[in-house]
């Protein structure tokens, strides 16, 4: 998996920041942190993982004994932490380091793996590994490969084939598995085979109300809108109101909020066709266009998966 060059005679010094930068570790690293506010757990482990991986490339280019590390990994959290955005970052960091031929990720779920009729499965989750090989394969809401209620379920050949390609060509795939924390847990506690090929287990927290109006600003600075003051005080209602409901996935409900946000503005803005706008116009959001999502209204469609 490790792609070093084989020399007659090893080195003996090495400039950190050169080999990182050119690796691409530091790059990346920023990258997310631009592109994910919060989650300082993560991170901190994302670099500590990035960093072993450096010193592993090195001690190897000073001849000094290494064990190739084991890469498979499990992230557990809510929706819309981060975990699919993550998993890319990470991807980067292991094919700067040479620990994988390509810096792909192959994001799947048990559709793409488990098959509704007998031999059908293998040869579906054998294609899905031939296609990930050399990158990372991202099986999000993990768990459901496992259903031990249901006797004719073709879960369990996914699963078997999966370990054994853990196992026996680990230096080729990196498997990611996510999914909610518990249902993980209980996952890994019914297949004790994935647990023993994991060695990299990060929990993803949610975010915070004063983070998910930070995310919601720049998702509309990124799209040339902002917020009134009125406007990000009505949002921020809108944030404790809808974390207390159902279905609520963190930066995702507020990437949707966001949609439906700007929605609500250009209808406002075009129900008075003789009116002349100015680019203030075009890009301020007013408390009205907030203030009109159901979350507020305390009916049964504020109770629903919708923002």
């Amino acid at each position: 998996m490790l792609d070093v060059p084989i020399t007659n005679a090893t080195e003996t010094t090495f400039d950190l920041r050169k080999e990182a930068e050119s690796a691409g570790i530091v790059a990346t690293l920023q990258q997310l942190d631009q592109e994910l506010i919060g989650l300082r757990p993560v991170k901190d482990r994302v670099r500590q993982i990035a960093s072993l991986l450096l010193i592993e490339r090195i001690r190897q280019r000073a001849g000094l004994a290494t064990a190739p590390p084991t890469l498979h990994m499990s992230f557990t959290g809510n929706p819309g932490t981060g975990k699919t955005t993550v998993a890319m970052r990470m991807a980067k960091i292991l094919h700067g380091l040479g620990f994988v031929r390509r810096g792909q990720v192959i994001s799947v779920t048990r559709d793409d793996l488990v098959g509704q009729y007998i031999g059908h499965t293998a040869p579906k989750t054998k294609e899905i590994l031939k296609k990930a090989m050399g990158g990372v394969l991202f099986i999000d809401e993990a768990y459901y490969l496992h259903r031990p209620d249901n006797e004719r379920d073709y879960g369990q050949e996914a699963i078997e084939i999966l370990l054994q390609v853990m196992e026996n060509q680990r230096e080729d795939l990196v498997v990611i598995m996510a999914g909610y924390g518990e249902r993980m847990t209980s996952f890994f506690a019914s297949n004790p085979g994935f647990r023993s090929r994991i060695a990299h287990h990060i929990d993803f927290p949610d975010y915070s109300e004063d983070e998910l109006l930070v995310i919601s600003e720049l998702m509309l600075r990124e799209r040339g809108y902002r917020f009134s003051a009125a406007a990000r005080e009505a949002f921020e209602k809108y944030i404790a109101l809808r974390r207390t409901q159902p279905f609520f996935s963190n930066a995702r409900s507020i990437r949707n909020a966001v949609d439906r946000i700007r929605l609500r503005q250009a209808d406002r803005l075009v129900s008075d066709l003789d009116r002349m706008l100015d680019v203030a116009d075009l890009e301020t959001i007013d408390p009205a266009d907030v203030l009109a999502s159901r979350v507020f209204s305390g009916g049964a469609d504020a109770r629903s998966a919708k923002p």
